[in-house]
């Protein structure tokens, strides 16, 4: 993959080098090679240079605008979910590839790879015509027009949100299981949500919801589905949990061989590394990476 797409240059780099190639050549074969290979990479338009969006603050100048640093992780990066990535690719495959697809709910712990398994998504398919709009729940009133202004469009658009889950007094879900489904208006072939979340319901519950009679309300089983109706929504669940102890210890040799000036034997680094996860939220993924960036920024690696 070019590193263009991967670090998604800003727009004014790539029409730079566009610029530059041009003033190059005074062949006129090789001048038409370099304008339409510019265009068959990156397309025309906002969308076209750029991969990442979120909802612009002021809704003056579009309803949305690019991001335009973003991370270059790959899916290949990540250490361990096999089963997991799997059943995340076949999904993404499916919807870039122009099949039927679902919308995608990934849940569990924290610092599991979660939200960098859908941004690695973005960079696996950006090439293929797949963007990525970061929506937050505040902003989910926006969402009907965040898609009549990505429908009928030639790429593939997936709506990111992560972190995703609601208290008891939030209503901001409503909005979403509209667009979702429930509309009279469906929602675009081209169009798909992922979210994550460290709840697998979404909406938080108590106890009082399981009785279906309470001092405050009847027929408490009908706000139970009411709770459970959004997360029906997302045709694909997968869960994402903290890894065993080798696990963890696998993730942290992986990443550390990746890095040659890290010179501790394996033993050395299940030692430190099993020192590191008890002062620094337990074993995860994310624990691990972190673990490795210790050592890279440390004076001394051996």
């Amino acid at each position: 993959m070019k590193s263009e797409q991967i670090f998604n240059k800003s727009v004014s780099e790539k029409v730079q080098k566009l610029s530059y190639a041009i003033e190059q050549t005074k062949d006129d074969e090789e001048l038409y090679k370099i304008v339409t290979d510019f265009y068959k990479t990156y397309g025309v338009g906002e969308f076209g240079l750029n991969k990442a969006f979120r909802i612009s603050a002021d809704d003056k100048s579009g309803i949305l605008c690019p991001i335009t640093t973003t991370s270059d992780m790959l899916l290949d990066d990540l250490v361990g979910y096999e089963s997991q990535k799997k059943e995340l690719v076949q999904n993404t495959e499916a919807f870039v590839e122009g099949r039927k697809a679902n919308n995608v709910l990934l849940y569990g712990d924290a610092g599991t790879g979660k939200s960098a398994s859908i941004k690695a998504v973005l960079n696996q398919y950006y090439s293929r015509g797949l963007r990525m709009i970061e929506v937050h729940k505040h902003e989910f009133k926006k969402l009907p027009k965040v898609i009549a202004a990505i429908k009928n469009r030639n790429y593939r658009f997936i709506i990111y949100m992560d972190d995703l889950s609601f208290e008891e007094f939030e209503i901001e879900y409503k909005y979403l299981k509209v667009v979702m489904e429930g509309g009279l208006e469906t929602k675009p072939e081209n169009v798909l949500i992922y979210a994550t979340s460290n709840r697998r319901h979404l909406i938080r519950e108590t106890w009082s919801d399981r009785s279906d009679i309470s001092q405050d309300e009847l027929h408490r089983s009908e706000t139970v589905n009411e709770k459970l109706s959004l997360s029906a929504r997302f045709g694909v669940t997968i869960g994402y949990y903290n890894p065993l102890r080798k696990e963890y210890f696998n993730i942290v040799t992986t990443l550390a061989r990746r890095h040659p000036e890290i010179k501790l034997t394996d033993e050395e680094l299940r030692s430190a590394a099993s020192k590191w996860e008890m002062y620094h939220g337990g074993m995860s993924g994310r624990t691990a990476q972190q673990f490795i960036d210790s050592l890279l920024g440390a004076r001394d690696l051996s």
